[in-house]
């Protein structure tokens, strides 16, 4: 029976780094951030922290906490029928109750964590949508206050420290899809 892993983590984790893993290893992906994008493009609007964040939280307005994994539930179950399944940015308290509710068992939820001056670093050095320590901060908490970003990282089956290189990273990851794998 195919599988799901849901990567939690905050701004500059790592969490896209692991979904290249998964993806190497044959996993489908589901980008929940792609949602916002979607959105903002359709808009016309310039992909920044300051519209984003604003898309994100209006769409949580509109369809309540657990927007993204509502909106996204279909697309994950299409691709659950074909292959294991990577979630790549499960945000909320709310989503992550959802889609419990719809896997059951065939969830695993992987926290990535990092010191938050190593994610501040690495978030400002991004090509594509960098950040100051100022604008990480106001993302960190807005994430927590306004979209319940806490709840899934503090229940998450397992926690994987990424403060270390790439390749540590990687390795790990492999042990993880190794276990979870087997578990199928």
């Amino acid at each position: 029976m195919n599988q799901v892993v849901a990567l939690v983590g905050m701004c500059g984790s790592g969490k896209s780094v692991c979904c290249e893993v998964f993806q190497k290893r044959g996993w489908e992906q589901v980008y929940f951030g792609g949602v916002t994008m979607t959105e903002l493009e359709k808009r016309g609007l310039e992909r920044n922290e300051a519209n984003e964040r604003a898309v994100r939280e209006e769409l949580r307005r509109t369809y309540g906490p657990a927007a993204f994994a509502i909106l996204l539930k279909d697309v994950i179950r299409e691709k659950l029928e074909k292959a294991n399944v990577c979630l790549d940015g499960l945000y909320s308290w709310s989503e992550y109750k959802v889609l419990k509710e719809e896997l059951g068992d065939r969830l695993t939820v992987a926290a990535i964590v990092a010191d938050r001056p190593v994610r501040y670093e690495r978030i400002s050095k991004r090509p594509v949508r960098a950040l100051t320590p100022d604008q990480a901060l106001s993302r960190d908490v807005a994430e927590i206050e306004n979209m319940e970003k806490g709840g899934p990282i503090a229940m998450a089956d397992r926690f994987i420290l990424n403060n270390g290189t790439a390749q540590e990273l990687t390795d790990k990851i492999h042990a993880l899809i190794d276990g979870v794998e087997k578990q199928a």
